[in-house]
C-alpha cells in the first residue's frame, strides 16, 4: 500500500499502521534450546521472514574482567577458563602467554610442546561440539552424539594431566602445574588416530549428502570476504568467507614458530582450510577440516616432544614449587608459602602487554596492564565470540525464523564470552 505524506513530513497514523500490519515482534530466547537460556533475540518479522534483529545479551554477566584486578596472575586462570567453558584449556594458555609477555618470560621447550598439544585438543573439543550442534539444531540428533562422544575422551585426557575434568586451571606463570604422566602422550596419539577420524566420517556420512541439511545450510547466513574483514571477524567464521588469516601462521607462537625449542626446530606443518561460500555450510566444512589439521599437528608435536623441565624461574621464585617439595621438605613449604602469601619474586614491570592465540573461534587475546603490584591493574579480553556475534543481525535479515538456529550455531556463540 503506498504511503502518502502529510506536508512531506510523516505518514498519518492510520497509513503507518496499514503499512506495518503484517509486521510483528517475536522474542527468540532466552528460554530456547538454540540460545541455551543465555541469549535473547528480539526479531521483527513479516510473516515468517526476519526483517530485523536486536540481540539482547547480559543474562550471564559475571564481572569476569573486573575480577582480574583482585586476583594474582596465577589465581585469575580459574576465571578466564570460564569465559569459554567449551574448551577451557585454550583460555588458560592464552592468558598466561599474555602475562609471560608482560614479564618477559620465555617458557621451556617442553612446556611449549605440551601447551601446543593441549591447545589443539581444545580446538578439537570446541569444533566437535559445534559441528554436532549444527546437526542437532536442525533436527539431526545422531550427529550430535558422534561429536559429543569424542569430547568425553578429551575430558579424560585433560583430567589425567591436570587433575580436573572440566576446568583444568593447568597453566601457571612460566610453565604448567605438573608434567604429563607416563603414557599420556600414547593415549593422545591413539585418540587422534583412532578416535577422531571415525567420528568425523560418521558426521560427514550423516550430513554432507543429506538433502535437508544441505538446503538448510547452503546460501544461509552469507557474508562476503570484504565484509568479513570490515566486521573484524576471525577464526572459522572469517575463513569460511575466504579470509586467509590464522595467527598460528601470521604471528606464530609455541610450536607453530620456527626454532621454538631454541635449537633450530622447525614449525609444525599444517594447512589452514579456506572456503569462499561464506554461508553456514562453508563454516561447517572449515571446522571439520580444522579438526583433521589439529590431529596432524598433535601427531607431529608428540613425535618431537622434548625432555626437560616444564617450568622456568625456580631460582627467581617465578613459579610455584613441585607439590612433592611442598609436602615433603621444609624448604618447599616455605617457598610455596612466601610465593602465595607475599608474592616474593613477582616484580612485573610497570607497563602493558597484549597477546592473542588462534583458538577454535578465532583471535582470543588478553590485554594486561601492570602497576608493578601483585595484581593486574587492568585485565581485559578480546573474546572472538563477542566480536563475531556483532554480524549476526546482518546475516539473519531476509531469512526465515527456522534459519535462526542454523545461523546462530555457525558463529559458535559462547555466552560467557558475550557477557564476561
Amino acid at each position: 500500500m503506498p504511503i502518502s505524506y502529510d506536508l512531506g513530513l510523516k505518514p498519518t497514523t492510520l497509513e503507518r499502521d496499514a503499512a506495518h500490519e503484517d509486521r510483528w515482534t517475536l522474542n527468540f530466547g532466552p528460554q530456547h534450546p538454540a540460545t541455551h537460556t543465555t541469549l535473547r533475540l528480539v526479531l521483527e518479522l513479516e510473516g515468517e521472514r526476519v526483517i530485523g534483529c536486536t540481540p539482547d545479551i547480559g543474562f550471564l554477566h559475571s564481572g569476569f574482567e573486573k575480577l582480574g584486578e583482585h586476583l594474582d596472575y596465577n589465581q585469575y586462570v580459574v576465571i578466564v577458563e570460564r569465559m569459554n567453558y567449551i574448551c577451557p584449556i585454550s583460555n588458560d594458555i592464552a592468558w598466561h602467554m599474555a602475562v609471560e609477555k608482560l614479564f618477559g618470560i620465555d617458557i621451556t621447550p617442553r612446556c611449549k610442546a605440551l601447551r601446543t598439544i593441549l591447545a589443539e585438543l581444545g580446538r578439537i573439543q570446541d569444533h566437535l561440539l559445534c559441528v554436532g550442534c549444527t546437526g542437532l539444531d536442525l533436527g539431526g540428533f545422531t550427529a550430535f552424539l558422534y561429536g559429543f562422544n569424542e569430547r568425553e575422551t578429551i575430558n579424560d585426557l585433560i583430567e589425567e594431566i591436570s587433575g580436573s575434568r572440566f576446568h583444568p586451571s593447568y597453566t601457571r606463570l612460566g610453565g604448567l602445574a605438573q608434567d604429563a604422566p607416563p603414557g599420556w602422550t600414547d593415549k593422545v596419539l591413539d585418540f587422534v588416530r583412532n578416535g577422531v577420524p571415525p567420528a568425523l566420517r560418521d558426521v560427514e556420512t550423516l550430513l554432507l549428502r543429506n538433502r535437508i541439511f544441505i538446503e538448510r545450510t547452503k546460501g544461509i547466513g552469507v557474508i562476503g570476504h570484504d565484509d568479513a574483514i570490515n566486521w573484524s571477524l576471525t577464526g572459522p567464521v572469517a575463513r569460511g568467507s575466504g579470509v586467509k588469516r590464522d595467527l598460528r601462521k601470521d604471528e606464530p607462537y609455541l610450536c607453530y614458530a620456527d626454532n621454538w625449542d631454541g635449537q633450530g626446530a622447525t614449525a609444525v606443518d599444517f594447512k589452514v582450510p579456506i572456503t569462499y561460500g561464506g554461508d553456514v555450510f562453508a563454516r561447517f566444512l572449515v571446522r571439520l577440516e580444522e579438526v583433521r589439521q589439529a590431529c596432524r599437528i598433535i601427531e607431529q608435536v608428540v613425535a618431537m616432544l622434548p625432555e626437560g623441565p616444564i617450568n622456568v624461574g625456580l631460582d627467581e621464585n617465578l613459579t610455584l614449587p613441585n607439590k612433592q617439595e611442598v609436602y615433603y621438605s621444609i624448604e618447599g613449604l616455605i617457598h610455596h608459602f612466601e610465593q602465595v602469601m607475599t608474592n616474593r619474586g613477582w616484580t612485573p614491570p610497570i607497563g602493558e602487554a597484549y597477546f592473542a592465540n588462534e583458538t577454535a573461534n578465532g583471535e582470543l587475546g588478553y590485554y594486561v596492564v601492570s602497576d608493578g603490584g601483585r595484581f593486574p591493574w587492568r585485565a581485559r579480553t578480546r573474546p572472538p565470540s563477542f566480536i563475531n556475534y556483532q554480524v549476526f543481525p546482518k546475516l539473519l535479515v531476509g531469512h526465515q525464523i527456522s534459519d535462526v538456529p542454523a545461523v546462530l550455531n555457525s558463529l559458535n556463540i559462547i555466552a560467557a564470552e558475550l557477557d564476561r
